[in-house]
């Protein structure tokens, strides 16, 4: 294949990226777009924000187009059922009737694991606030083309306070942790091949940071974090998880993922 054609699926509704831009001059699901051009140059790279009424229309057409779909992360809770999310979950069952390899990340794994049956809830093990720690892969995981190369145990960038707690018929189970059981997973979803993970490998460790600074008095309210020293020791711990993560190994599963849709 010559040149891959990608469809990114923008999680957050367009306000919300109107505060990520001013943490990163960008929209969240510019992450993925650098990660892909970082591998794959030319690819051709649309995306659709499904929260945005009608939006999706001009892309339904086009569907057939693309190798491949990315779905990312939200600050949405998906238990919520706004008019935003009940379009996201419409666009998701559209997809459905297509052909197609989706990467499912964070709220992307959580939407379209909704849309195919299965349900999310409130994490009641604890959150992952910028990072998750020692995920494991399962006998699946292991041998599953996503974690190819792939540590057993690793630690990655995540931020999230749900978790899938049921999931769709047909799936396998690929990694877990203390925090999560389902950190990856597999399924199929009408004529959709999904590969979904709880963790953001798109996202670098300095931009958590910077996120979990920006949230502080949030993450206090959530009672994540007792006081803002608690948060400091929490920064600290996570800028030496970073200075050991090397970033080809963090974006191994984005890797895969493309070379999968781009037929290696």
């Amino acid at each position: 294949m010559s040149r891959l054609k990608v469809l990114i699926v923008e999680g957050n509704t367009h306000e919300e990226n109107l505060k990520f831009q001013k943490l990163s001059n960008q929209p969240q699901s510019f992450n993925f777009k650098d990660n892909i051009k970082k591998y794959y140059p030319n690819t051709e790279i649309d995306i659709v924000n499904p929260s945005t009424e009608n939006e999706t229309a001009k892309f339904i057409p086009q569907l057939n187009k693309y190798d491949g779909i990315i779905w990312g992360g939200s600050t949405m809770n998906i238990y919520d059922n706004t008019i935003e999310i009940r379009r996201q979950i419409d666009f998701a069952k559209k997809l459905f009737e297509f052909e197609k390899k989706i990467f499912a990340i964070c709220w992307g794994l959580q939407l379209i694991v909704t849309a195919s049956g299965g349900e999310v809830k409130k994490s009641n093990t604890g959150t992952q606030v910028g990072i998750a720690i020692d995920i494991e892969l399962t006998h699946d995981g292991l041998n599953h083309p996503v974690y190819k190369s792939k540590l057993k145990k690793f630690t990655t960038p995540a931020f999230n306070f749900d978790e899938v707690v049921k999931v769709p018929n047909n799936s396998v189970h690929l990694a877990f942790n203390k925090t999560n059981k389902i950190q990856g997973l597999a399924f199929k979803s009408g004529k959709c091949s999904i590969w979904g993970l709880q963790y953001h490998p798109e996202i670098h460790y300095d931009y958590m940071i910077r996120l979990i600074n920006d949230r502080r008095e949030k993450l206090i309210k959530k009672k994540c974090f007792k006081n803002d020293e608690e948060i400091n020791h929490h920064i600290q711990f996570i800028k030496k998880e970073r200075d050991l993560l090397d970033d080809d190994f963090r974006l191994l599963e984005i890797k895969n993922w493309l070379q999968n849709i781009n037929g290696n």
